[in-house]
């Protein structure tokens, strides 16, 4: 595997838990009867059962009211949640207040007023205009396969169907599955996959029958700075049409989500952000407050020990950046197969003492035979702790870091060398005649 981490080296510790790809899933059965009794209970245990809603005919759905039956299926169980939490909340208020709740101080009985709120149009730059111009643009997408069944979420790129979205979504309803997407303006369709992308986790689907849709538009991530307002829009927990808001909270976050069929790490420099990403977010928009797509969805950090379920956002969601995508998702457009730069070498996170780091850095632990690096002179045991400008901190930083460049372009490489630095400059090779990146 080139360009990839590899098996800790020996004294290394475990890295920690990996951010959750989020599918959509909802427990099953029938909803409780009445108020529930004595003191609340916690969450259930063990994972819910997956969930999908297909439609029964291929092709187009007919244009029709808001999904009544979808909707009413996902609502009822927030909304026995709710009445439950209502209801407790209300009794341990009464018990606690012993005056006459039924009148007024002066005895005379009061009652509520009801004013008009005037329609006052959206402020610019306000969510509620960034939400208003991107979800048209956003569409729920569910499927089923083989691997089982869930929902996800998608941006549309064309006004005749073609929708971006995560390859960990779109691949469920690969091999024989099916896939259904889900428009703003409550209509439907059938989909099919035009390509996938696992090394980035990018895939684009093509809704059947379709016209007249309306593109999102493509914003330029590489402006992003920390701190700046961001909104995210997708569908958790299959609630369609979710707009969430918060802040990039860091950017070139390297995450590492997975590897593919070959063992190569689906790996890239995410922007970190607030905003709420719920199982179901994955493929959905994170937009800047002009409405311009900057991030695509795509994990999230749970406080979870266990991968098997499925938990809500802590406030560490993860979108792969634009900027990087863009180039694969052109490839992927055109029926091409995607290629990815690649340095030709393997690397591993550097031992630790007692727990903690004492360098920073990716350590190479082989290098292919006439690849750039080996034409520059990089060797098994170098440290590589920068490119360009970007400082490398472990294997996954350098990776996410290779990823961000395409093949072709020249970078500058600093590594250290039994104590002493060193810099080369190469041009980095592409993947386009290897099964590995």
């Amino acid at each position: 595997m080139d360009d990839e981490p590899t098996t800790p080296l020996p004294g290394s510790q475990p890295g920690p838990q990996q951010p959750q790809n989020p599918y959509f899933s909802a427990p099953q059965g029938p909803p409780p009867q009445g108020p529930p009794q004595g003191p609340p209970q916690g969450p259930p245990q063990g994972p819910p059962q997956d969930t999908v809603f297909l439609q029964s005919e291929s092709g187009p759905e007919p244009r029709r009211p808001r999904r009544a039956g979808l909707a009413a299926a996902v609502v009822a169980t927030a909304l026995v949640v709710g009445a439950g939490a209502g209801v407790g909340g209300a009794a341990a208020w009464n018990a606690l207040d012993d005056s006459d709740s039924s009148a007024s101080p002066s005895g005379a009985p009061s009652t509520s007023q009801v004013v008009d709120t005037p329609d006052q149009p959206a402020a610019d730059g306000s969510v509620e205009q960034v939400a208003a111009k991107v979800l048209p643009s956003v569409v729920k997408i569910d499927v089923s396969g083989n691997q089982g069944a869930g929902s996800g979420s998608g941006i549309i790129l064309s006004s005749d169907g073609e929708i971006l979205t995560n390859n960990h979504v779109a691949e469920v309803a690969g091999n024989g599955g099916s896939m259904t997407v889900f428009f703003n303006d409550g209509s439907s369709a059938k989909a099919t996959i035009v390509g996938t992308d696992p090394l980035t986790d990018t895939a684009v689907v093509k809704a059947e029958g379709v016209s007249d849709l309306t593109p999102a538009t493509i914003g330029k991530s590489s402006g992003l700075k920390v701190g700046e307002s961001v909104v995210a829009i997708g569908s958790p927990f299959g609630l369609d049409s979710t707009v969430t808001s918060g802040i990039v909270s860091a950017l070139n976050r390297p995450v590492d989500v997975g590897s593919d069929g070959s063992g190569n790490s689906t790996t890239y420099p995410a922007i970190q952000t607030d905003a709420a990403i719920n199982p179901g977010n994955s493929g959905g928009a994170l937009v800047d407050m002009n409405g311009n797509v900057v991030g695509i969805n795509s994990s999230i950090r749970t406080a979870s020990d266990s991968s098997e379920s499925e938990s809500g956002s802590i406030g560490l969601g993860f979108a792969i950046p634009m900027d990087e995508v863009m180039p694969i998702i052109d490839q992927l457009r055109k029926g091409e197969t995607p290629t990815h730069a690649r340095l030709g070498i393997s690397v591993g996170d550097l031992p630790t003492q007692n727990g903690a780091e004492v360098e920073q850095g990716a350590q190479v632990v082989n290098v292919t035979a006439n690849s750039t690096a080996d034409n520059a002179g990089l060797a098994k045991g170098d440290v590589i702790t920068k490119v360009d400008d970007e400082l490398i901190t472990s294997a996954d930083s350098l990776v996410a870091t290779i990823r961000s460049y395409r093949p072709g372009d020249e970078v500058t490489v600093t590594y250290t060398r039994d104590g002493d630095t060193k810099t080369t400059t190469l041009t980095l090779d592409s993947d386009a005649q290897t099964s590995n990146s």
